[in-house]
């Protein structure tokens, strides 16, 4: 199967293309290479004779027209976005303009390419989104498909708009699609201005930790590699017009994981004190959603998936690579804004 995915050089869909050559798929990477892509992540399959890159804007008609035309792919994996809610706070208008026009063309690119070839039956357009459309949760209970849509940062609500979309495609000119709506992830090659990374860069400086608020807020943390699996099972497996919620069935307060991180490093890296004590708490940023949770049922029931990776040995791996890849984290740190505070404005 040839695959084209976009934003395959940022830190989801490069592990996705990574996957998919492993299987023996083909994949055409389609990036624009934004401050947070980075095309080391795919060095590894660079030489496969089953990839090629496109530097491609998916907000850019004529060029996804071009590559689709000229790479004939089988099924779409559409994951470019910008993602990083502080920055969403800060200047929401990137992810109008990407999460909602660039979608919106690329479905009328993948629709008219459908149709033009006859609307073969193999062929299905993936929309890959997050479980921060639904909201936030209480004390108990989980996101399911069928959780209502809450939106509460510029971020969150441009991703819901985007699976909007992607829906209204399908059920208004029956272009062949499917969703998922992951929690948090992690894992190698994460851009290091998401938290983990920052967690572990900041310790191995001796800089003081940040932690928003008072660490309370849970997530679901998702290990990337798991993530790019459940991915292609959706893509090759999953029924369409259906969504699937991928989750990590791992839930931590931000606090708790900080602490894990901690003792991760003082395990592999020892400091002269424990990395723990670095730990400081800031101010929290607007909106911050209190606890996701994923109700992953579907998946497990009809595709027969669950997540490999204990937070144990996720969190470990991912320190020992940060540990042993310096020169691909210190580059990128280099970026604009990465380092800085980030989503204060209100």
């Amino acid at each position: 199967m040839k695959i084209l995915v976009t934003g395959g050089a940022g830190f989801i869909g490069s592990a996705v293309i990574r996957r998919a050559i492993a299987d023996g798929h083909s994949v055409v990477n389609v990036d624009v290479l934004t401050y947070a892509a980075c095309l080391d992540n795919v060095a590894c399959v660079a030489g496969s004779p089953g990839y090629s890159f496109e530097q491609a804007d998916i907000r850019d008609a004529e060029a996804m027209a071009a590559v689709l035309d000229k790479h004939e792919p089988d099924t779409i994996m559409h994951l470019a976005a910008e993602s990083h809610v502080d920055r969403s706070i800060d200047g929401p208008a990137a992810f109008i303009d990407t999460n909602i026009t660039g979608t919106y063309v690329l479905l009328e690119a993948a629709r008219a390419y459908w149709m033009a070839r006859g609307k073969p039956e193999g062929f299905r357009f993936h929309h890959i989104s997050t479980d921060e459309v639904f909201g936030s949760l209480g004390e108990t209970g989980f996101f399911t498909e069928d959780s209502p849509y809450q939106p509460n940062s510029p971020y969150s609500a441009s991703k819901a708009s985007s699976d909007h979309l992607v829906r209204a495609w399908a059920e208004t000119y029956g272009l062949p699609v499917v969703l998922t709506n992951c929690s948090n992830n992690y894992g190698p090659f994460q851009f290091p201005e998401k938290l983990i990374p920052v967690v572990i860069l900041k310790a191995l400086s001796g800089q003081p930790i940040p932690i928003y608020g008072k660490g309370e807020n849970i997530r679901d943390w998702l290990h990337v590699e798991d993530h790019a699996e459940a991915l292609l099972l959706v893509l090759e497996k999953g029924e369409l017009g259906r969504s699937y919620n991928i989750g990590g069935e791992n839930e931590m307060t931000n606090l708790a994981l900080v602490k894990m991180l901690c003792s991760v490093l003082d395990m592999l890296r020892p400091g002269a004190r424990p990395y723990a004590e670095l730990i400081t708490f800031v101010t929290d940023r607007p909106g911050h959603d209190r606890r996701y949770a994923i109700d992953p049922s579907r998946i497990r029931k009809e595709l027969n998936w669950r997540p490999s990776h204990t937070p144990e040995t996720g969190l470990e791996q991912t320190v020992q690579w940060y540990l042993d890849n310096e020169d691909w984290w210190k580059k990128l740190r280099a970026r604009q804004g990465v380092g800085e505070r980030l989503g204060v404005s209100k």
